[in-house]
């Protein structure tokens, strides 16, 4: 038997395990990485029996992180639950990655490529120790991803806006044709008028993120299953909310459709209201909340009646 044989057999048992396994992970399988990276990176050649007994070692760690994610009861948030297996995915991966490495490098040879994906395997298991403790904490993180996404997608519209400016707003039209050179590369007067509006619903979307998180960090609980839900509902649609955004940046960029741009303005607004709705109606929303959550609902609105009226000749 060829001495890497039990190697193939452990990446079969780990992609076997990857189609099952979403959960935590141990700072043991980072060690375990690393032996298997060494063993495999100097003479002399490991023995048959070594490799096999790395392998055993190897598939231990990674079915002690499956152990671990059935014991995270589905009580304790989607949201959470979803974060400690895309984490435990990484790791899972990484480790795929390095037996994939060390199968198709030469015997006792360390390549570049399998200091990264040792390297690798490292950081996805560092990256455990990051995880929230509960539900509360992981829609939180949840909601400061999308209010990242939804913050750089307003400041790229907002730079294309200023130099975005009618290269041609200094030359008469032509008699014949009409119009001053080539439209498809800026905005009419008519197109930034309706683009004022999306801008409008943009901020609205950064402001609403930013507040619900505020929220949710200042009274969230993860104490009872109907807090947890609640969370969870939050987090679900709250994550609608940056893609929406991403559709109606990109439909605002010139040869501008304004009937699209009204579709996805509307679909993003009518993600605002949902999540202005869950919030007030939750336990992350006392009383003393409900002032900025009427007054984005009219902001929502008002920007979305405007856009409206603009587009009232596409329909």
């Amino acid at each position: 038997m060829e001495a890497r044989e039990p190697l193939r057999d452990l990446r079969s048992a780990l992609r076997a395990v990857l189609a099952r396994v979403r959960g935590q992970t141990f700072k043991v399988t980072s060690q375990e990485a690393t032996k298997l990276s060494l063993a495999f990176s100097r003479p002399p050649l490991t023995s048959a029996e070594d490799c096999r007994k790395l392998s055993e070692d190897v598939q231990n760690a990674i079915l002690a992180v499956a152990t671990v994610y059935y014991w995270l009861p589905k009580g304790q948030g989607t949201t959470l639950r979803k974060m400690v297996r895309d984490a435990t995915t990484e790791v899972v991966e990484g480790m795929i990655q390095l037996t994939e490495t060390i199968l198709s490098a030469p015997l006792e040879s360390l390549s570049q490529e399998q200091l990264i994906s040792t390297g690798g395997v490292w950081e996805a298991c560092e990256q455990v120790s990051n995880l929230p403790r509960d539900n509360q904490a992981a829609v939180a993180s949840a909601l400061a991803v999308c209010l990242g996404v939804v913050k750089d997608a307003l400041e790229e519209m907002e730079h294309a806006l200023v130099e975005g400016q009618d290269p041609y707003s200094d030359i008469m039209e032509d008699e014949e044709l009409g119009f001053r050179g080539n439209r498809d590369t800026y905005w009419s007067e008519a197109d930034r008028k309706l683009l004022s509006s999306c801008m409008g619903l943009m901020k609205a979307s950064k402001a609403c993120l930013k507040k619900v998180l505020g929220v949710v960090k200042a009274y969230g609980k993860a104490d009872s299953p109907e807090q947890i839900a609640q969370l969870d509902d939050l987090a679900d649609i709250a994550n609608e909310i940056s893609p929406s955004v991403d559709e109606l940046a990109l439909s605002m960029y010139p040869p501008m459709n304004q009937l699209a741009v009204r579709l996805n303005a509307a679909k993003l607004a009518s993600v605002l209201k949902k999540v202005l709705e869950i919030t007030k109606t939750s336990h992350v929303c006392p009383p003393s909340e409900e002032g900025w959550v009427q007054f984005l609902s009219g902001a929502v609105d008002h920007n979305m009646n405007k856009i409206k009226n603009f587009t009232q000749g596409q329909l």
